[in-house]
C-alpha cells in the first residue's frame, strides 16, 4: 500500500499555485514539502494544512494504491 499525492499537484496547477506558494500559504516546512513530493509519509498536521490552505477534503489531495501482488 502507498500514498500517492498526484491529486495535489494537480490541484495545485488547476489553481495557479506553485509548490513555494503551497509552502508559505500552509505554514508547512520545505522538509515536509519535499517528502509530499516524493510520495512520503507526512503528518496529519502537514495534511490538514494542505487542506486547510487549498480548502479541500483529504480525498482531494492524497490517494491510496494497493501494491499488486504477483
Amino acid at each position: 500500500m502507498a500514498i500517492k499525492y498526484k491529486k495535489l499537484w494537480k490541484l495545485l496547477i488547476d489553481k495557479g499555485m506553485k509548490k513555494k506558494d503551497l509552502r508559505i500559504a500552509a505554514g508547512i516546512s520545505t522538509n515536509a514539502l519535499a517528502k509530499l513530493g516524493k510520495d512520503e509519509c507526512v503528518t496529519t498536521d502537514v495534511i490538514d494544512k494542505v487542506c486547510m490552505t487549498l480548502q479541500c477534503d483529504v480525498g482531494d489531495i492524497m490517494e491510496v494504491e494497493m501494491e499488486k501482488e504477483d
